[in-house]
Parts: C-alpha cells; sequence; structure tokens
C-alpha cells in the first residue's frame, strides 16, 4: 500500500485533529516569538530602557529562530513530529517561565534567544504534521489554513500583552506565552506521525537521497519565495506609517484598516491553497500570485504618485496578494523534498525568508524617508524578478491522480 493509498483510509476526525494540533503548535510559537515586540512601552517605561536597547532585546526570539530552522528540520527528519513539538514547545514554556522571574534584562535577553532557538521547532514540525496528514489533493487547502496560524498569534499576543505589561510588569506579561507553551506541548503529545515508509523501503524508493542535487525545483522554490518576502514586508511594516503619514489618517482608523487587511491576507491564503487543490498545481497558482503582487505594488506606486484615492484599495490588494504565495511556497518545498527531506527543506525555506525578511525594514525605510511612491515602486520590482523564476510544475506524486479520483 502506497502513501496515497495510507491516507486515503486514515478517519476524517483524526486528520482535522491533527490540523487543529499543528495550528495550536505554530500558534503558539507566534505567541512568543511575535509578542516579545509587545514589550517594548514597558521595556522603555518600566525599566528605562532606550528603544533602540529594548528593541534589541524584544529581536533576540527571531535572532534565536533563525538559527536553529535547519537543525530542527534535521531532528524531525529523523525522530518524527510528536517528540519534536512536545519537546520544542517545552523547551520554549521552560524559557518564558524563567523569563517571568528575571530581573536582569542581559538574561531576559538570553532567555529571549533561548525561547526563539526552541520555538523553532513548530514551524518545520507542524508543517509536516499536516503535510503527513492529508492527501496531495487536499494539502493546499489544509496548508492555507494552518499558515493562518502566524496572524492568529500575533493577535492573541497583542490583545493579551500589552495591557499585562502595563498593568504588572514585564515579567508577568510573559506568563502569557509561557501558559500558551505549555498548554501546546502537552497538546502536542496526542500528535501522531504521519505515515512514511520505513528507512529500508525509502532507500529502495529513492526518498533517502538528497533532493537538493538531482532537482532544481527546490532552489528555485526558495529563490522565489526570498524574492517575495521583500513586499510582503514593506507593507507589514509601512502600511500603518503610510497611512497616517502620507494619507493623513487617525492612528485608530489605519489600525482597523491594517487589521481587516491580515485578517483578508490569512484569509487569502487559505483560498489559493484550495485553489491549487483545484488546479492540481501548486506552481501555477504561485506564478499568478507573483504577477498580482508585482502588479498591485506597482499599481499603488502610481497611484500615492498621483495622490490618488485608489492608493488604498490597492494598499489591500497588494496586502493579500504579497502574503498569498507563504502557503503555496511552503507545501511544493514539503511535497518535493519528501518525508526524509522535508524538515530541513521547510527550515531552509523559512531561515532565508527570515534572514532577506529582517533587512526590508531598514532599507526600504531609508527610501520611505524620500518618497513612499519609490520604496513601492521598488518593492514592485522583486515580485516580477520572481515570476520568470518559479519552477515549471513539478506535479507532486498523486496530485493530479488523487484530484481526479475526488472529482
Amino acid at each position: 500500500m502506497n502513501a496515497t493509498e495510507q491516507l486515503s483510509e486514515i478517519g476524517e476526525a483524526r486528520r482535522w485533529f491533527m490540523l487543529v494540533l499543528g495550528m495550536l503548535a505554530q500558534t503558539a510559537g507566534a505567541v512568543f516569538i511575535n509578542g516579545a515586540a509587545f514589550l517594548i512601552p514597558a521595556l522603555h517605561n518600566d525599566r528605562g530602557l532606550g528603544l533602540a536597547t529594548a528593541g534589541f532585546v524584544v529581536a533576540m526570539p527571531t535572532v534565536g529562530i533563525m538559527l536553529t530552522l535547519i537543525a530542527w528540520g534535521v531532528l524531525v527528519d529523523r525522530i518524527g513530529e510528536r517528540l519534536v513539538l512536545a519537546v520544542g514547545l517545552g523547551l520554549t514554556a521552560a524559557a518564558s517561565i524563567a523569563a517571568v522571574v528575571s530581573t536582569s534584562i542581559p538574561m531576559l535577553a538570553v532567555l529571549l534567544l533561548i525561547g526563539g532557538m526552541a520555538a523553532a521547532s513548530a514551524n518545520s514540525a507542524s508543517g509536516r504534521v499536516v503535510v503527513g496528514w492529508f492527501p496531495p489533493h487536499r494539502r493546499g487547502l489544509a496548508m492555507g489554513i494552518r499558515q493562518m496560524s502566524v496572524p492568529l498569534g500575533v493577535g492573541i499576543a497583542a490583545l493579551t500583552i500589552p495591557p499585562v505589561a502595563r498593568d504588572h510588569g514585564v515579567g508577568a506579561a510573559l506568563a502569557v506565552p509561557a501558559v500558551v507553551c505549555t498548554v501546546s506541548a502537552l497538546m502536542c503529545l496526542a500528535v501522531i506521525d504521519p505515515p512514511r515508509p520505513n528507512r529500508a523501503d525509502a532507500a529502495a524508493q529513492g526518498l533517502l537521497d538528497n533532493p537538493y542535487r538531482a532537482r532544481s525545483e527546490l532552489w528555485r522554490i526558495h529563490a522565489t519565495s526570498v524574492l517575495l518576502v521583500v513586499p510582503q514586508y514593506v507593507v507589514w511594516t509601512y502600511a500603518l506609517v503610510w497611512l497616517m503619514t502620507d494619507r493623513g489618517w487617525t492612528a485608530a482608523a489605519a489600525g482597523v484598516l491594517v487589521t481587516a487587511t491580515q485578517i483578508l491576507g490569512a484569509i487569502g491564503r487559505m483560498s489559493v491553497g484550495a485553489l491549487s487543490d483545484r488546479v492540481g498545481s501548486r506552481m501555477r497558482p504561485l506564478r499568478w500570485v507573483a504577477v498580482t503582487a508585482a502588479a498591485s505594488m506597482l499599481g499603488l506606486a502610481v497611484a500615492d504618485w498621483f495622490d490618488s484615492p485608489a492608493a488604498i484599495v490597492l494598499l489591500v490588494i497588494a496586502s493579500i496578494a504579497t502574503v498569498a504565495p507563504n502557503g503555496l511556497a511552503f507545501t511544493a518545498v514539503a511535497e518535493i523534498s519528501g518525508p526524509y527531506w522535508s524538515g530541513r527543506a521547510l527550515g531552509v525555506q523559512n531561515t532565508s525568508q527570515y534572514v532577506f525578511a529582517s533587512a526590508v525594514p531598514p532599507a526600504f525605510g531609508a527610501v520611505a524617508a524620500v518618497s513612499f511612491p519609490l520604496a513601492f515602486l521598488i518593492s514592485a520590482v522583486f515580485p516580477a524578478l520572481s515570476v520568470p523564476v518559479v519552477p515549471a510544475d513539478p506535479a507532486p506524486e498523486g496530485l493530479g491522480e488523487d484530484r481526479d479520483r475526488a472529482g
């Protein structure tokens, strides 16, 4: 019985429960990693840190995740998803608990770094749980749903950490990720590793071979994702300040629109994933989204230059288009690399995106200080460059076959 036949016999309730657990793990990691940024006011006002120093401290989880994504990917390829999720989130919870009682800023920074290093476990392992439990013709939608975990985690952190930090201090605020990660670690003990061939059969099928050596698709998908992350982070970072300084919106009104675009972006990820299932391809929708991102960013630049009200509409379109490809690329990487290499491949995918994304705010901040239309115009170049980089449809085994069978 091959993997596709095995998946077809798995109960629907179990499949969706695994998706819920994967989402829970990724959400918990996002609460810790992204929630640290909401400590800046308390670190500044209560601990007396300058904004630059406070920014350095809360950046530690992101530094940690970049350091260990690939290492966790190697481990999940070796020992499976369940142990990696439970141990990784357990270590994140332990770092959070230690940070709750810490009174030293240097120690706080170290604990946030360690917590970020541990939270990276959720990125590769939770994705593999979803990809492994859903058949090819349904993975796009499932991964699109899973990709909603990050905005959900940011939303939970935004609602809880700032008021707790304001009223009770930094230590009390860090109890939020401590509780979330503890609960998630315990819940992940219920994860069942997806079925995959034993190592002897996998070796006979070539599944243990390095997929980077014989094929170019993975390298091209990584390159595409790096190019597409530029406009995504330009919009994420500067939409709020652009609305307030360039369009004259109030902070409250701008915040509402930015929140709405995040929700629409999450729905867009899910919808594009479902579309990829429908057409039996990840790469064609990825190319379509790249074209849409380039066109919307170019349109935003032109509309802003001429001070057109259409700029607001184009910002919303760009906000959706620039985040939509994440799930497609993530799913394709897991499918192409296979069950014994996908952990490492997903680690490379995320690490490359984080590295390049970290350079976007300072680089485009300098350009935006001169001209927002120019910043938008330059950011449109990157998705345009990605269009020819998107590889031809690799036709993951079983995708078309299962789609036809489902139809």
